[in-house]
């Protein structure tokens, strides 16, 4: 299952004391119904009133009938109000995903890797912008937007871990954030789409993911996973929240009132919540905590549902569950008015009623693909480019003449669930081809024939593909297949006749698939070797294994049994691995593309089985450097790798990019682009070192980078520049004021205290999450970190601060980013950058603090609390080098 239901075109998509809803709610008057705020124009479609007025205006004109089918994803017209069908939820994740055509930018991973918050935003805008595009083309196209992802990628075998920003949650914040605000726009009334926050709370895994329970301790909730989630909402920028498919400490994400509440008070604007596709249902079908739909229904609402994503586009059973909770008294009308009125709210925010006073109004289907977006799209993919490992000089291939791109990834561009279809694509081997003066491809797949033991003949295809069968007399052209081990011996075959993938979506057997996708992959096989060495193919999608009919030689994916498998001889008609020895031998330096499919090994409902590198692509490395020491191993993936036993001392890596993945790489290792990509997320060196899965607890385990105790491979924050920056010191500042008291302003935002002892009071505990940079009520301290360029060329240098503490009473992470800025140095400059952050950041959860006045629930059983003591800022390049420190001293408030 999905994140989406299906609706009428286009393709469909697919909790607590109810707060932030303005306006007023209750049954509906015959008075209200009737009434006419302006002649001939109702209040809620005037554009000089409030968003309360007018959606409470349009709430009271509404039956309660049309009021409760408001209540599922799709959503009827009203047509004696005019009010058209409508449904929640468009997927753009990293651009318009499911509409067809529309520019396609890199995964959030890769996004994040930029730590450019000006140009993730831009990325939004076009997104948004496509959005209304596809809207001009289809009106049922919504204007909400289910994205950005704000989990936090606290485990890498993640199956979903590519739509996630970082391991860290401000971090994760900050990006979601800047995501949002393109999403949304800059006009003061009409967003330009409505973006929902997924998937609300504390969800990283998808094996099992609709009942396993994510257990968090307050600690966790309020230091690692509600800080990514709130920033966007406190913001303003985000109006929605997808709730979460699993269970948080044994309760359905669904029905958390407390956790909807409390994301809810972070704004005084209305947040309307959706629910996961198809977790209505699970919660009497698989969670098993309702005993009925009707009881289930009731539990959403009351928990702060809005929007029930279930059933497909049939509303029915939801409208009749909720009538009949309405009827038992499980719910009451208030309940159901107060959904519906922040689903109109959400509404009239996307200038649905304003007419021509939409600004956005004038963005039509042309705005597809517009010159700025693929320029924008190529500059996004350079600047997410990390090189991790440079030792032997080996980059930038500035001086190559003649460079080979070998691998797997070595000319595919690749996109994953949530992506659009790009108007082009442009891999690696094809931008090679165009920046150096020869360049050669070569995939590195072994060329195999098959012929089939019933009848003795070779499989062959014909030209498009439409046909598959054992019919031919010898191992010719048409009978050619690439065969790419993508891992833990998952295959897929590449017809040299069609030059398209063998694939099961049809009966009998096509070869015309044009890449690995849909929600049950159709193209992926696994081989049983039998003892004489024949092969038999399992087609994954169907669990069937393939036979060739009697008689006609087709082939179709039905035999249940091993036994009735047919056995194919197989010859190999080339090797790949000696293709890349010898294209690497002809090269001046050779670029190895290795990665994963994002529909295989790791995916929506299935987690990573392991966390290595394939062998067979350790295996395309090796061939290749052996041949040729001057060897990139360039890593195009949705997450990290550990890569213990692969020898390679040149080491680059890029999300899935999108439709400029080639010219993005080859811009960066060629040197025409100075790298500029941090990782967002560390690469750990042992698959021990990523910790449980399925522990939530990062603290009990020394997982992600604030609680490591031992390196990774590469480390949260890394990544290398062509030349080298020395970091000569850091000095702290402190402002001259005493604490300002809550809701004053600061005049010491920046560098302007006096350099004074390093010493400040530790603000008062409180619920109130940190953000990632200060609040304007919050004390400062400043850092100025003195960098110098070393190296003979210009460096964009990402300057981090860190806050280290240990042997405080509460346990504390070892190492937290506070600040970080980016800087463009030239040969021998030096620059004394200035970074702020807020002591407040420093806080964990006490248990034993009570606050006066809080609220009186689980979730409020303690406080944030910033422990006095002496801390040590440290600043670097990443989080496990720092080389310049000073103490900072927090006294007791």
């Amino acid at each position: 299952m999905t994140d989406t239901a299906t609706v009428p075109t286009p393709p469909p998509h697919g909790a607590g004391a109810p707060r932030g809803a303005s306006g007023r709610v209750g049954p509906a008057t015959a008075t209200a119904i009737a009434e006419d705020h302006t002649p001939g124009q109702p209040l809620f479609r005037r554009v000089d009133q409030p968003l309360a007025a007018r959606a409470g205006d349009l709430l009271d004109r509404l039956t309660p009938d049309e009021r409760i089918a408001m209540l599922h994803q799709a959503a009827p017209a009203v047509e004696r109000l005019g009010v058209p069908a409508w449904h929640t939820g468009c997927e753009a994740l990293h651009g318009v995903a499911w509409l067809g055509r529309s520019t396609v930018f890199p995964q959030s991973v890769g996004l994040a890797a930029t730590w450019d918050t000006d140009l993730v935003e831009k990325v939004g805008e076009v997104a948004a912008v496509e959005v209304r595009a596809k809207r001009a083309e289809n009106p049922l196209v919504s204007l909400n937007v289910w994205a950005p992802v704000v989990n936090t990628l606290r485990h890498p075998g993640w199956g979903r871990n590519e739509e996630g920003y970082s391991e860290d949650p401000h971090i994760t914040g900050v990006f979601g954030t800047a995501y949002s605000r393109g999403l949304r726009g800059d006009h003061p009334r009409v967003w330009r789409t409505v973006p929902a926050l997924k998937h609300f709370l504390a969800y990283n895994n998808e094996t099992d993911r609709s009942v396993t329970s994510s257990e968090m301790s307050l600690r966790t909730l309020h230091e690692e996973e509600l800080p990514a989630f709130r920033s966007a909402i406190e913001e303003g920028v985000a109006g929605g929240m997808m709730l979460a498919y699993n269970r948080v400490n044994g309760v359905p994400a669904h029905t958390q009132p407390e956790l909807v509440a409390e994301a809810r008070s972070w704004s005084d604007e209305s947040i309307a919540v959706v629910s996961d596709a198809g977790a209505p249902t699970f919660l009497v079908t698989t969670q098993r905590t309702q005993p009925d739909h009707v009881h289930a229904a009731a539990a959403l609402v009351t928990s702060g549902l809005d929007s029930f994503t279930d059933n497909d586009a049939n509303a029915e059973p939801t409208i009749g569950y909720v009538t009949e909770a309405l009827a038992a008294g499980l719910l009451t009308t208030a309940d159901v008015d107060q959904a519906v009125l922040r689903l109109l709210e959400l509404r009239i925010r996307t200038g649905e009623f304003d007419g021509d006073a939409d600004p956005y109004a004038g963005i039509g289907a042309d705005a597809i693909d517009a010159p700025g977006a693929r320029e924008l799209a190529r500059e996004a993919v350079a600047r997410s480019v990390v090189v991790l490992r440079n030792d032997a000089d080996v980059l930038p291939l500035s001086r190559a003449s003649r460079v080979a791109v070998v691998g797997p990834l070595a000319d595919l561009v690749l996109t994953d669930w949530y992506a659009g279809t790009p108007p082009y694509a442009v891999g690696i081997g094809a931008a090679a081809t165009e920046r150096f003066a020869e360049a050669e491809v070569v995939t590195g797949a072994d060329t195999i024939a098959l012929r089939a033991s019933s009848n003795g003949r070779y499989v062959v295809a014909n030209a498009d593909g439409s046909v598959v069968e054992a019919a031919g007399d010898a191992a010719a052209d048409d009978a050619l297949f690439d065969v790419t081990d993508w891992g833990d011996g998952i295959l897929t075959l590449r017809s040299h006749a069609s030059g398209l993938l063998l694939t099961g979506a049809k009966w009998p057997m096509r070869a015309d698939a044009t890449r690995v996708g849909e929600w049950v992959v159709q193209e992926s096989f696994r081989t049983h070797v039998h003892a004489d060495g024949t092969w038999s193919l399992l087609h994954l999608g169907s669990g069937r294994w393939l036979r060739v009919f009697r008689d006609s030689g087709l082939l179709a994916a039905e035999a249940v049994t091993l036994d009735d498998a047919e056995r194919f001889g197989v010859r190999i008609v080339r090797s790949g691995a000696t293709a890349v020895a010898e294209a690497a031998a002809r090269a001046d330096a050779v670029v190895v593309a290795v990665g994963n499919d994002p529909h295989l090994n790791g995916r929506e409902t299935q987690d990573r089985p392991h966390l290595r590198l394939p062998a067979a692509w350790a295996e395309v490395w090796r061939a290749a450097r052996e041949a040729n020491p001057r060897a990139v191993l360039t890593i195009v993936s949705s997450y990290p790798y550990v890569l213990d036993g692969v020898d390679a001392d040149t080491v680059a890596w890029s999300s899935h990019g999108g439709q400029e993945l080639g010219h993005g790489v080859i811009d960066v290792l060629s040197g025409d682009v100075e790298p500029s990509g941090r990782l967002s997320q560390s690469w750990p060196a042992t698959e021990a070192q990523a910790g449980d899965l399925f522990d939530y607890d990062t603290l009990r385990q020394g997982a992600t980078y604030r609680h490591q105790p031992d390196e990774p491979t590469f480390a949260f924050g890394h990544g290398l520049t062509y030349t080298t920056v020395a970091y000569e010191s850091v000095t702290l500042m402190v402002p001259t004021a005493p604490p300002l008291a809550a809701g004053a302003s600061s005049g010491a935002s920046g560098a302007s205290g006096r350099v004074g002892p390093a010493a400040v009071p530790a603000p008062a505990a409180t619920h109130r999450h940190a953000g990632f940079a200060p609040r304007e009520d919050e004390a400062v301290v400043n850092a100025v970190v003195r960098v110098r360029n070393t190296g003979d060329r210009d460096a964009e240098e990402l300057v981090q601060l860190y806050a280290l503490s240990s042997g405080l009473p509460l346990p504390t992470p070892r190492r937290l980013l506070v600040a970080y800025r980016r800087v463009r140095l030239a040969p021998g400059e030096v620059r004394d950058v200035e970074l702020t952050f807020s002591p407040a950041r420093l806080a964990v959860w006490d248990d034993a603090v009570r606050l006066p006045g809080a609220v009186d629930d689980w979730l409020h059983e303690g406080a944030l609390r910033v422990q006095p003591g002496t801390y040590t800022v440290a600043a670097g390049p990443s989080a496990w080098d720092l080389p310049v420190r000073a103490e900072l001293e927090v006294t007791a408030g």
